[in-house]
């Protein structure tokens, strides 16, 4: 079964649409999704989460439609951009009210993470950083024994040394063969260094899906002038007066031209380049 499956996924907002979204993450797996402010990756989420009804298509989670069936989110473990607790709330608090609210609430294993990530239990919430208050957030969304994790810009804003332990939180989470996660970010190298999918979103348009090894392997940059860009089927292109690069598939790499690995971020700004050229 798959974690996550989204077919001919449509909303529409006045200034806003998403088109015809066909995205699916095998369970097991992580899945980073890669947009710019504005092209539907908060919009995704929220329907993944049944807090936003879709106006068409279809939303399967661990095999459920989470907005019909709302028990679904028992399984789902969610952290948003903005962990939003009352300022007067410590930790140990916290751990009571979520007891009352999630069946499979574990306090003992909210207090390992709470020691893990050196958060203190009695600290108000108002006298925590960006980053304590991210994987507080972290830690409770983990603690109640969820089979998908869902974050939306998690690392987002966390010093190299704070993104490293919650980037190490997500690889221990997938260890087990039924854990999956689907992540949101801007900070590609992040998504880079843990996804097995990647998905590419553009003003409310799927670019690509693709296995992330596959990706790197499948497309390549070329530098050379514009000249000998004319005729070639290039996916995107940058221009200077030190010459062109370009992206382009593998198998469409003429003989004579040299080319060069491409990261994921390099990927994502020349598609769409491309898209707008």
């Amino acid at each position: 079964m798959n974690a996550i499956e989204l077919r001919g996924l449509r909303k529409h907002y006045p200034e806003f649409s998403l088109k015809d979204l066909d995205l699916t993450l095998p369970s097991g797996c992580i899945l980073g999704l890669i947009g710019e402010n504005g092209a539907g990756k908060s919009t995704t989420l929220r329907m993944v989460l049944g807090i936003t009804a879709p106006d068409a298509g279809s939303v399967s989670v661990l095999g459920r439609d989470s907005y019909q069936y709302p028990s679904v989110r028992e399984d789902i473990g969610a952290v948003p951009d903005e962990i939003g607790l009352p300022d007067c709330i410590t930790p140990r608090q916290l751990d009571r009210i979520l007891a009352n609210t999630y069946l499979n609430w574990d306090s003992a294993m909210f207090y390992e993470y709470l020691k893990r990530l050196s958060l203190p239990e009695r600290k108000a919430f108002s006298s925590f950083s960006k980053g304590m208050k991210m994987k507080l957030g972290i830690a409770a969304a983990l603690s109640h024994h969820p089979r998908l994790l869902v974050l939306d810009e998690a690392t987002s804003g966390l010093d190299p040394v704070v993104r490293d332990e919650v980037i190490d939180l997500f690889s221990d989470f997938t260890r087990e063969e039924d854990h999956s996660v689907l992540i949101s970010s801007h900070i590609v190298s992040d998504l880079e260094k843990i996804c097995d999918y990647i998905a590419f979103l553009h003003k409310g348009r799927l670019l690509l899906c693709e296995e992330k090894d596959r990706l790197l392997e499948e497309y390549v940059m070329i530098r050379c002038s514009p000249e000998q860009l004319a005729g070639l089927p290039i996916l995107g292109k940058r221009e200077s007066s030190y010459g062109a690069e370009a992206l382009i598939r593998r198998e469409n790499l003429p003989r004579g031209i040299a080319a060069g690995k491409v990261n994921l971020e390099e990927l994502f700004v020349f598609m769409v380049k491309g898209e707008e050229q």
